[in-house]
């Protein structure tokens, strides 16, 4: 089991390296754009041909990696930043009038269709990358913390947090302490794939123009404004959306392999008959049925 673990761990790392390296460092090695070509070219020295307004295939993917990353991985850590403490307030208190003022709002932002909210109030406000990160963490909230709230209710039923309550301790200690610890597994589960969500949010939001340029060295963008070439030139929509693919595929092995525990259930030993009271009556029993 664990080099099972290990194996997918391995993998997952193998499949994020490259796409996580570019997005990281691909600006640093990018150098300064060249003159531009004939769009959805191969060769004349661009070894991955040239997008769809003449640029250079390649020094566009090593700009147009760190945007989609830093962007989505901002706009998950803000959801989950803002559902924590608001699904957690709603599964411990006793106080219904505070669960359905927490959780009513969200059910209301829940029923509106995520882009749509993001066009909404792209009309009203100029946003830029930040901009598009709060967005997009904004519509995450609402489903982000009805599963916090479901994952924190199932630990707060169980007989380790009434004997927390009786003994006096306190909310945080109970609330991160123990629930917190309990449904780190669901959590760090949903963020793996709530990640794909969220880049598939920004690379449509870039589509419709919203937080970056039409022309943008962006990766989601490449995948749509060059898709009108894809039979000419492929490369320059198979290459980011690859790396796409590899960033979530790899985010998501890689929270699997962390949450394995690489190894059979522990069992607990069975009681023995003085711990539950039950030897002694036995053994009793016993003495007296002998003849």
């Amino acid at each position: 089991m664990k080099q099972l673990r290990a194996g997918r761990f391995a993998l997952g790392l193998t499949v994020i390296a490259l796409p996580l390296a570019l997005a990281l460092l691909g600006p640093v090695f990018a150098g300064e754009p060249g003159p531009r070509a004939a769009s959805f070219t191969l060769g004349d020295g661009h070894w991955l041909g040239t997008d769809f307004v003449g640029r250079d295939t390649w020094q566009q993917v090593l700009h147009g990696g760190r945007p989609v990353v830093l962007t989505a991985l901002a706009a998950t850590a803000l959801a989950y930043l803002v559902a924590l403490p608001i699904g957690l307030v709603s599964a411990l208190t006793h106080r219904r009038w505070l669960e359905e003022l927490l959780m009513r709002p969200l059910d209301v932002l829940l029923a509106v269709p995520s882009l749509l909210l993001i066009l909404l109030a792209a009309t009203v406000f100029s946003l830029g990358a930040f901009g598009l990160a709060m967005l997009v963490a904004l519509v995450n909230v609402p489903d982000a913390a009805r599963l916090v709230r479901a994952a924190a209710a199932e630990a707060a039923a169980r007989p380790a947090v009434e004997s927390l309550r009786m003994q006096g301790e306190t909310w945080w200690r109970m609330a991160f302490g123990y629930v917190g610890r309990s449904m780190l597994r669901p959590l760090a589960a949903d963020a793996g794939t709530r990640l794909t969500g969220v880049l598939y949010l920004v690379a449509t939001a870039a589509f419709l123009g919203v937080g970056v340029a039409p022309d943008a060295a962006n990766w989601a963008v490449m995948v749509d404004r060059n898709r009108t070439g894809l039979f000419v030139q492929p490369w320059a929509v198979v290459v980011p959306a690859l790396l796409i693919v590899g960033l979530t595929m790899g985010a998501n092995l890689l929270f699997d392999a962390a949450l394995d525990k690489g190894g059979r259930r522990r069992t607990l030993p069975r009681p023995t008959g003085s711990e539950t009271g039950e030897g002694p009556v036995r053994r009793r029993t016993e003495k007296e049925a002998r003849p």
